[in-house]
């Protein structure tokens, strides 16, 4: 219940739902089997979805959104405020909207705007929650999320998508497999090499989703600047800011892009950033100051087997720099306003 010297009631709140999460997201996965069905007939006929969702919902939705357009779906993952306030036409797309509490001000306003469409669904862990009411809905096992900085919400959401992409016919056994393995790998030299670091940036390639999921973890835990760039977009200027003061964390799977991670990672050491590499590609081309080695894995599995000992790292990158970990001073768990 700790980190390093640092306890208190919200890193305690955190580390209960890290504990449950990876029971209640196998639970949520077998639960799912009627709506999961539902959603992916939607899918099949539209050949489209739009994944709507704030914080770490949209993060779950950007780790997916690659994993459905493998099925052959045109799928795009667009934040709740965005479609407000520039929105995509939905007429013809399957449209799922992810909110862990169901009650965010965006997510009242788009049931509002949603009202009549033909294949809305919501994913939410509070069946009884206005998301859940108003569409049918994927309820993830166990109940709302308590504490400060989505855990166990991102792997019960991620469960929830494995159950719908099974039914397109995705192969989920290595993902499903990976959950029950419960891989979690020591963060501590990651931690003391990041530590003087004021700044962090995460990445990945097919991994991009998981790096904006560990970046805002980063900013809501620790209080300090960090930052997700899909690796391509690491490359086209942001590269002029590396040097001891900014950290990278770079996210590397079995993947086509797996030489890209690695060149990547190298050019960020190369730059003087200390550089950990989280890394299931099983390839020796990869190169870092510190590479945290995964069983291999592509895809969700490899989002699954790090995803943990990416909370993990937040949390000590926390622990070295406030007393009062998972206590927010200036936001709510479920955010009411725009």
């Amino acid at each position: 219940m700790s980190v390093g010297n640092i306890t208190g009631e919200g890193l305690m709140a955190i580390e209960s739902e890290m504990a449950r999460q990876h029971e209640d997201s196998l639970a949520s996965l077998e639960g799912a089997a009627e709506v999961a069905g539902r959603i992916a007939d939607a899918l099949r006929s539209r050949r489209r979805a739009v994944l709507l969702g704030m914080g770490g919902s949209h993060a779950v939705n950007r780790m997916v959104e690659v994993e459905y357009r493998a099925q052959g779906i045109q799928a795009v993952a667009v934040s709740l405020s965005e479609q407000l306030y520039s929105p995509l036409d939905l007429s013809d797309a399957a449209v799922l909207v992810t909110s862990q509490s169901g009650e965010s001000a965006e997510v009242h306003r788009m049931l509002a705007d949603l009202s009549g469409h033909g294949a809305s669904f919501g994913i939410t862990l509070e069946p009884a929650s206005a998301l859940a009411r108003a569409m049918p809905s994927l309820v993830g096992a166990g109940g709302s999320e308590r504490a400060f900085a989505a855990t166990r919400s991102l792997m019960i959401t991620l469960a929830l998508h494995l159950a719908v992409l099974s039914r397109l016919g995705l192969d989920v056994r290595a993902s499903v497999d990976a959950l029950r393995a419960r891989v979690r790998l020591d963060v501590t030299e990651a931690i003391k090499l990041l530590k003087p670091a004021r700044a962090v940036i995460y990445s990945g390639r097919t991994l991009r989703g998981l790096a904006e999921a560990a970046a805002l973890s980063t900013m809501e835990l620790a209080r300090m600047p960090a930052y997700a760039l899909e690796g391509g977009q690491f490359r086209h200027g942001p590269l002029e800011a590396l040097g001891p003061s900014l950290g990278a964390v770079h996210f590397c799977a079995d993947e086509p892009a797996a030489s890209l991670v690695g060149s990547l990672a190298r050019d960020t050491v190369a730059g003087a950033s200390p550089t950990v590499v989280f890394d299931t590609s099983g390839s020796d081309a990869v190169h870092g100051d510190l590479i945290l080695r995964f069983p291999k894995a592509s895809g969700l599995a490899a989002t699954v087997t790090m995803l943990p000992t990416a909370q993990r790292l937040a949390i000590g990158l926390a622990g070295q720099r406030v007393s009062d970990v998972g206590v927010p001073l200036r936001t709510t768990k479920i955010t009411r306003s725009e």
